[in-house]
């Protein structure tokens, strides 16, 4: 009996030491930091060298924190900005632990960590865009070119369309600011704030259709500006035109005019060596024109008074009246020979 009454005993002391010596060591990893606690309250620094540690078992607990780079990614917010939009903005950051001991006195764990950098990061997104006009907000850059359609773009919610907006900052430097600000208020916490970047923004959806209908609006009018201007392009270009061709139909009308009267002084000049070599050339010429003369002023229904002294009627008037069918003594009326037929002649212009 008192033999195993004694291992009893010894069985009962093994298990009592194996209790306390796995109480005893802890092993610490490569990704994170431990802080020795004993009744709630830290002991010494903390502990960030990987390996297996020791502690007062049952007395002493062990609180472990992440030491790699985490993520902090709050949820969208609405906030109004300079000119009274009211903007719906999604932002993210990346943080670490970089005193443990630090945040472990005020923040205990990380759900309060996530809390307060809810508090401090919302408020100076909020301070930040609040200061600031929307296409500071939305452009990354202050120098980029905007191009054509962006000309008209960024007017207020009334749907008015205006210039673009002079940039001084951009969003870069938005994200800058609220960085700034919010690194030195979380450093009082044992946190070190490496980035913070606005991840979306969009509008509100009470006013996101008149924002819809404002840029529908402000296409419209770009696309009726461009088209007055290419209307006016093609007025211009009709007019270069019509003046052009005004100007080769007058070029080439002076030419055929040119041409005519070099060839009507050509003829005028071949008329005059043929019909100028005698006088009864000359007359024959002259009685020739005179009949084509009578032949166009004496044709159709037209009506012609002249006086009988005219020398219009010089061969008419040499002309002897016909005698009575019966009269032997009637005169004979001498016949002239017939003229030959002869080109055409356009009159002098």
């Amino acid at each position: 009996m008192k033999k195993s009454g004694i291992g009893c005993l010894i069985a009962i002391a093994f298990v009592f030491g194996l209790l306390v010596l796995s109480g005893a060591f802890y092993t610490v990893h490569e990704t994170e930091q431990v802080i020795i606690t004993q009744f709630g309250e830290a002991q010494g620094e903390p502990i960030t060298e990987p390996g297996l540690k020791f502690k007062i078992p049952f007395i002493q607990k062990i609180r472990r924190f992440d030491q790699r780079i985490l993520e902090w990614d709050g949820d969208a917010s609405e906030m109004p900005t300079k000119d009274k939009t009211y903007i719906a903005v999604d932002t993210y950051a990346r943080w670490r632990i970089v005193d443990a001991l630090v945040y472990f006195e005020r923040l205990r764990d990380e759900r309060s960590a996530i809390s307060r950098l809810n508090d401090i990061l919302g408020s100076e997104t909020r301070n930040t865009v609040a200061k600031h006009e929307l296409i500071e907000v939305i452009r990354t850059t202050k120098d980029r070119k905007p191009t054509v359609a962006e000309d008209i773009a960024e007017a207020d919610l009334t749907g008015s369309v205006g210039k673009l907006i002079p940039i001084r900052r951009g969003r870069t430097a938005l994200e800058k600011d609220i960085f700034g600000t919010s690194r030195t208020k979380l450093r009082e916490f044992g946190i070190e704030l490496l980035d913070v970047r606005f991840k979306r923004i969009n509008y509100n959806q009470d006013v996101r259709n008149r924002i819809y209908e404002r840029m529908i609006s402000e296409r419209q009018q770009i696309a009726e500006r461009f088209r007055s201007e290419g209307a006016g392009e093609a007025a211009k270009i009709l007019g270069d035109m019509e003046r052009d061709l005004k100007e080769i139909e007058s070029e080439a009308y002076k030419k055929v005019e040119t041409v005519k009267g070099e060839a009507d002084a050509k003829a005028t000049e071949i008329y005059a060596k043929a019909f100028d070599v005698s006088e009864e050339s000359a007359e024959f010429y002259q009685f020739l024109r005179t009949m084509e003369m009578y032949e166009d002023m004496l044709a159709g229904e037209s009506t012609v008074v002249l006086s009988t002294d005219s020398d219009l009627f010089k061969y008419l008037k040499a002309v002897k009246p016909l005698a009575p069918s019966n009269s032997a003594d009637a005169a004979e009326i001498p016949v002239l020979p017939k003229p030959k037929p002869r080109p055409q002649q356009r009159p002098n212009q």
